[in-house]
């Protein structure tokens, strides 16, 4: 390999690097958003068991806005990159769904969220947004809304890992029939490993995987679902990663 071609390989790993902490990062965003979201709903709702389910929806939607979902997004993205830090992570890409479960906890999560509750008590009785006794009764009964949230995002953490599990068993599976040489339980084993893809932490290892898959599935594909495929094909979509 010449200078020139060692030199833009380099550069382009480094650069799939960054896309994949970028993707790792707006991932945790939007599945740990959705977490708290919903854990202030069922916290608010313990708090204040007299109030229906859409009075309980509208204080939780006044409260917690969309300034408090940007101040949450930023508060995320710096508890990522303290945890990592704190655990040591030097490439910067999360590799497995454990690492990730510390690093949230490591940089501190439950506390970041904790100072936007009680900025958003704040901004919610000054502005008269909500009253004073709600709010009070929420300040009380934050841990409630802590702890709810921090069940929560456990319980995600978990559910992540049986999903990685059985992302797996569909690439093994499509491994398998593509030594067969069987189009068509390929197929069904590549729609459940895209299908599956979207709803898992982009980790490094499923990715690569998932991308050959994708990259030679559709190559057999677009070849009339002939198996010939060259070298310099079957190299092209291992580099096209």
């Amino acid at each position: 390999m010449s200078t020139l071609e060692l030199t833009q390989e380099l550069e382009l790993n480094k650069k799939n690097n960054l896309n994949l902490e970028e993707e790792q990062n707006n991932f945790l965003q939007t599945n740990l958003g959705k977490i708290v979201d919903t854990g202030l709903e069922i916290g608010i709702k313990a708090l204040l068991p007299d109030y229906i389910e859409n009075d309980i929806i509208e204080i939780k939607d006044d409260l917690f806005d969309e300034g408090f979902s940007e101040a949450l997004n930023t508060t995320v993205d710096k508890v990522v990159n303290l945890g990592k830090n704190v655990v040591g992570l030097v490439t910067g890409n999360i590799e497995n769904i454990a690492q990730a479960e510390e690093i949230i906890k490591e940089g501190g999560l439950i506390d970041g969220i904790s100072d936007l509750i009680d900025n958003a008590l704040k901004q919610g009785e000054k502005y008269g947004i909500i009253s004073k006794g709600i709010s009070t009764i929420i300040k009380t009964g934050k841990n409630t809304l802590l702890n709810t949230i921090e069940t929560n995002i456990d319980n995600n953490f978990d559910t992540q890992i049986e999903k990685v599990e059985k992302l797996d068993k569909y690439i093994e599976r499509w491994q398998k029939y593509y030594e067969k040489q069987d189009f068509k339980n390929m197929e069904y084993q590549y729609e459940k490993v895209m299908e599956n893809l979207e709803d898992v932490l982009p980790l490094e290892e499923i990715m690569i995987k998932a991308r050959q898959i994708e990259n030679i599935h559709n190559l057999i594909k677009n070849n009339g679902k002939n198996f010939n495929l060259s070298e310099e094909e079957l190299e092209l979509a291992n580099k096209l990663i």
